[in-house]
C-alpha cells in the first residue's frame, strides 16, 4: 500500500484490528514506509493518533497495547527459558559434587556417634516409636533455630544494621571456605592416599579462601563468584549429610519445605518481610545469600560520576530471594535512583533478566540427593531424586512466570524428591532386584 492511497483505505485497515479479541499481528503504517522503524511501538501509537477520528485512534491504541503485550510475553519466554537452563546447570553441578564425594570419600557416610548441637537426641535405639519421636524433636529444634536466626536477620535489616549483617556473613563464609575447605581437602587426600606437606596445603587453602572472600563479598568474575557459591553450598550440604541422623534428615527436609512455603507466602512471613523491605528501599539482598543467573556485580558498573551510589542501580525484584529459598524473576525495566547506565538495550536485558535462587535451596537439594546416595546405595534411587528435583524446580519456575512474584523453591522439589526416593527405594529397587534374580529383562 502506497502513501497515495485514500484515507478510507487506511481507515478500514486500522479499524479492522479493533474488534479482534486475540492479540493482533504488528502491521506497518502508511506513513512509516519511507523511514526504518527504530521504535515500532511508539511510532505505531503515533501513527494511529495522527489519522482518523478520535474513536479510531483509541481503538488503534488498544491494538498497539495488545501488540506490545505479545512482544513482552515473547521476550519474557525467550529470556525465561535461557535463564532456566542457566539455573539448572549450577543446581546440577552442586548435586554432582555432593554425590561424587559421597560415593568416593567414605568419611561423609561413616557414623561415629557425633551429632550437631541442633540435633541432640540420638536415634541409636531399636524402638521405632522412640526413634521417630527423637527425629521429630530434632526437627523441631532445627526449625526453631532457623526461624529465630531468620527473624534476627530481618530485624537487623529492618533497622539498617548493615555492618553487623556483613560481618556475620563474612564470618560464615570464612568458616565455610577455610575450616570446611581444609576438612574436605584432607579427607580427599586420605581417600586417594596423596601425601602433601602442611605449607603447601596452607598455601592452597589460603588462596582458595582469600579469592572466594573477594569474589563473594567484593567483586570478581561472575563465573568465579558462581563457582564459589556452588562450592560453599556443596560443603554445607556434606556437613549436614555427615552429622544429621538418618531419620531426622528426612523429617527436616519435609519440615523445611513447609517452613519455606509459610515464610515466603504468608503475609507476616520473615522472608516475605525481608523481600518487601528490600523492595521499599530499592536495595538488593546480600549477594552472599543468593545465586543469580544474571549479572550480580554492584561495584564498578556505573558511570564514574555516580560512584557515590554503588548500590542503587539494581532492580526492585533483586531483593526477591533470600537464604531460606525463593525463586525470583527480574522485571522488564530497570528502576534506578539517580544512576545513569551506558549500556545498549540488549545488554541491559541480558544483565537484568535473571532468576535468583537462595543458597539454602542448593544446600537442601544436595542434602536430599546426597542422603539418597549415602543411605540407598543404589544409582536408580539417586537418579530418581535428581530428576525429581529438576522437575520440581522447572514447575516452580513455570509458576514464577505465571504469578510473577517471589515463590518458595523448596516445597515442590523436596516433595517430589521425597516421593521419588521412598517409592524407588521401597518399590522399584526390590522389583528390579527380583527381576535380576530370575534373569528377566525388560
Amino acid at each position: 500500500m502506497n502513501t497515495s492511497d485514500s484515507e478510507d483505505d487506511s481507515y478500514n485497515e486500522r479499524t479492522a484490528l479493533v474488534p479482534s479479541e486475540n492479540p493482533a499481528v504488528p502491521s506497518y503504517q502508511p506513513e512509516l514506509d519511507e523511514a526504518p522503524p527504530k521504535d515500532t511501538k511508539s511510532k505505531r501509537h503515533r501513527g494511529a493518533r495522527q489519522q482518523g477520528a478520535p474513536a479510531e485512534g483509541e481503538g488503534a491504541a488498544d491494538a498497539v497495547d495488545q501488540d506490545a503485550d505479545v512482544d513482552d510475553e515473547e521476550l519474557t519466554l525467550k529470556y525465561g527459558a535461557k535463564h532456566v537452563i542457566m539455573l539448572f546447570i549450577p543446581v546440577t553441578l552442586c548435586m554432582v559434587v555432593v554425590v561424587a564425594t559421597i560415593k568416593s570419600v567414605s568419611f561423609y557416610t561413616e557414623k561415629n556417634g557425633q551429632r550437631l548441637i541442633y540435633t541432640p537426641f540420638s536415634e541409636d535405639t531399636p524402638s521405632v516409636g522412640r526413634r521417630l519421636l527423637n527425629s521429630v524433636l530434632n526437627t523441631i529444634i532445627m526449625i526453631s533455630v532457623i526461624v529465630v536466626m531468620t527473624i534476627f536477620l530481618v530485624v537487623l535489616y529492618k533497622y539498617r544494621c548493615y555492618k553487623f549483617i556483613h560481618g556475620w556473613l563474612i564470618l560464615s563464609s570464612l568458616m565455610l571456605l577455610f575450616f570446611f575447605g581444609i576438612m574436605y581437602l584432607g579427607e580427599v587426600f586420605k581417600t586417594y592416599n596423596m601425601a602433601m606437606d602442611y605449607p603447601t596445603v596452607g598455601m592452597i587453602i589460603w588462596n582458595f579462601g582469600a579469592v572466594g572472600m573477594i569474589c563473594i563479598h567484593w567483586k570478581g568474575p561472575l563465573q568465579l563468584q558462581q563457582a564459589y557459591l556452588i562450592m560453599i553450598s556443596a560443603l554445607m550440604a556434606l556437613v549436614f549429610i555427615k552429622y544429621l541422623p538418618e531419620w531426622s534428615a528426612w523429617v527436616i527436609l519435609g519440615a523445611i519445605s513447609i517452613y519455606d512455603l509459610v515464610a515466603v507466602l504468608s503475609p507476616k512471613g520473615p522472608l516475605r518481610m525481608l523481600v518487601e523491605t528490600a523492595q521499599e528501599r530499592n536495595e538488593p539482598i546480600f549477594p552472599a545469600l543468593i545465586y543469580s543467573s544474571a549479572m550480580v556485580w554492584m561495584v564498578g558498573m556505573a558511570n564514574p560520576s555516580t560512584n557515590r551510589e554503588p548500590f542503587n542501580d539494581d532492580t526492585d525484584e533483586e531483593a526477591q530471594q533470600s537464604a531460606g529459598g525463593e525463586a525470583a524473576a527480574e522485571p522488564e525495566t530497570r528502576v534506578s535512583s539517580g544512576v545513569s547506565r551506558s549500556y545498549s538495550a540488549e545488554e541491559d536485558l541480558e544483565e537484568d533478566r535473571g532468576v535468583k535462587l537462595g543458597l539454602g535451596d542448593f544446600i537442601f537439594y544436595s542434602v536430599l540427593v546426597g542422603k539418597a546416595a549415602a543411605t540407598g546405595g543404589d544409582w536408580n534411587t539417586t537418579l530418581a531424586c535428581f530428576v525429581a528435583i529438576l522437575i520440581g524446580l522447572c514447575l516452580t519456575l513455570l509458576l514464577l512466570a505465571i504469578f510473577k512474584k517471589a515463590l518458595p523453591a523448596l516445597p515442590i522439589s523436596i516433595t517430589f524428591g521425597l516421593v521419588f526416593y521412598f517409592s524407588t527405594d521401597y518399590l522399584v529397587r526390590p522389583f528390579m532386584d527380583n527381576l535380576a534374580d530370575h534373569q528377566f529383562y525388560i
